[in-house]
């Protein structure tokens, strides 16, 4: 009974069981009402021609003289012993010779015609009930007959449903075993499992989701263990140069110096960024980042952001410029988030841009939603590396050297912190030409949990 293959076979054989009865006996009850009433209308339509013929004898004798051999012969058509009898009760005629000119006595016959002439009774034709047991009568042995075939017929079909339902139960049972299978395969670590050949049933998307989880799941461990190696890396190169110092130190082979110190105290300040980093990424992605939502002046954020970042802008001898509109509506969300998105993007044109080179940050008014851009002019992302650009520790620079980055959490934190606002972020670029991030926000006063449209990633 644990099996579902079983309780589906008993299921269906329940069904066509009751269902099967149900009409046997429905079609018994009908079939034995509408013969009962077939066998009413034959009685009553012998009867009158009964009637009619006594009569008609009667009007031309004018009496039962000459009767017996017209009661036998009836007697033989109707298969049973008839006796007439006259009103003063005297038996004028008998199939079986016994009883003429005798009374019945006791008996008491069943009534087959009352027959009348002018009006007047003149005799009464009565059935004679069989000395021994009688036999079935036509109407039991009819009945019989067609309940037998009714029963006959519900094993027929119980047999054909029992096949029917152990064929459909292995092709309901089949894909479910093939999910276990693959259920259990991955429990032993087996990410790989894979549903094959997916009906378009109820049963097929149960295939899809569990190959959509599997494909979660897959993803999710390639995810935790990059996250593991990148992160041993970042923290491999500090630790590192801290512990080469401190060693130097120790073995007298370097003096504690103000400028070992310094190095020192950048190394700590490295790790610290990156712990707190990830700190806030991992924040991000499980929802429980604070957001202080609120009406934010973005023209004013933007400007702010471009402030705070001109210094290095002219140490690297870029230019960082502003382009926003007067009237630029105001967006919904965390001032202090979207100034620390634009402050990574920012960072991230810095580190990529030459000397020379240019950084543009805009603000427009595109369907209910400010769409900000941040464009430089500097290297570019191929397309092979642009669909991964904001992933976690991602860099297009395979050596990973710091000069050309961070830690590669920044746009990472970029796209948690947009989607957090409701918006969305995508980057666009040339190699060789430059490239632009564009994030969205929402207007103060929209739904800010809108997702933006694919017109505006396509933008």
């Amino acid at each position: 009974m644990r099996s579902l293959r079983v309780r589906l076979l008993l299921a269906q054989l329940l069904v066509i069981v009751v269902a099967l009865g149900t009409i046997v006996m429905l079609a018994s009850k009908a079939t034995e009402r509408e013969f009962q009433q077939y066998l009413q209308r034959g009685s009553m339509q012998r009867r009158t021609r009964i009637d009619a013929t006594f009569g008609d004898y009667y009007a031309d004798v004018e009496s039962w003289e000459g009767v017996q051999p017209f009661v036998e012969r009836l007697a033989q058509v109707f298969g049973e012993r008839l006796v007439l009898v006259d009103p003063a009760g005297k038996v004028v005629a008998d199939s079986g010779g016994e009883l003429v000119g005798s009374g019945l006595g006791s008996r008491s016959p069943s009534v087959v015609a009352a027959i009348t002439f002018r009006g007047a009774p003149v005799g009464t034709l009565r059935s004679m009930p069989p000395p021994e047991p009688p036999a079935p009568s036509f109407e039991a042995f009819f009945l019989t007959a067609v309940n037998r075939w009714l029963l006959a017929g519900v094993a027929v079909a119980c047999v054909a449903g029992v096949a029917l339902s152990l064929a459909i139960s292995r092709q309901v049972v089949k894909p479910i075993a093939a999910l276990t299978a693959a259920a259990q395969e991955m429990e032993k670590g087996d990410l790989t499992q894979r549903v094959q050949h997916v009906s378009n049933d109820e049963v097929g998307e149960l295939g899809h989701a569990f190959n959509a989880m599997a494909d979660a799941l897959q993803r999710g461990e390639t995810l935790r263990r990059n996250l593991v190696n990148d992160v041993a890396h970042e923290l491999r190169t500090p630790l590192s140069n801290i512990r080469g110092y401190l060693e130097a130190v120790r073995d007298g082979v370097i003096e504690p110096n103000a400028r070992v110190i310094a190095s020192l105290h950048d190394e700590a300040l490295m790790l610290s960024r990156l712990v707190d980093d990830l700190q806030e990424l991992s924040l991000a992605e499980a929802g429980q980042l604070k957001l202080h939502h609120e009406p934010v002046d973005v023209r004013s954020v933007i400007h702010q952001a471009v402030s705070v970042m001109q210094p290095v802008a002219r140490e690297k001898q870029l230019k960082l410029s502003a382009d926003v509109p007067d009237d630029l509506p105001p967006a919904e969300g965390d001032s202090e988030r979207i100034g620390q998105v634009l402050r990574n993007l920012m960072a991230n044109a810095l580190a990529y841009t030459p000397e020379g080179g240019s950084i543009a940050v805009s603000a427009r008014l595109v369907a209910r939603e400010l769409n900000i851009c941040v464009k430089d002019t500097g290297t570019g992302i191929s397309a092979e590396d642009l669909p991964h650009v904001f992933e976690r520790f991602y860099r297009a620079d395979k050596s990973r050297a710091r000069s050309t980055g961070g830690s590669g959490l920044g746009l990472a934190i970029v796209k948690q912190l947009v989607e957090a606002h409701g918006g969305c972020v995508w980057a666009e670029s040339i190699p060789g030409a430059g490239s632009s991030f564009h994030f969205t926000l929402p207007v103060a006063g929209t739904d800010s949990t809108m997702p933006s449209s694919a017109l505006q990633q396509s933008a």
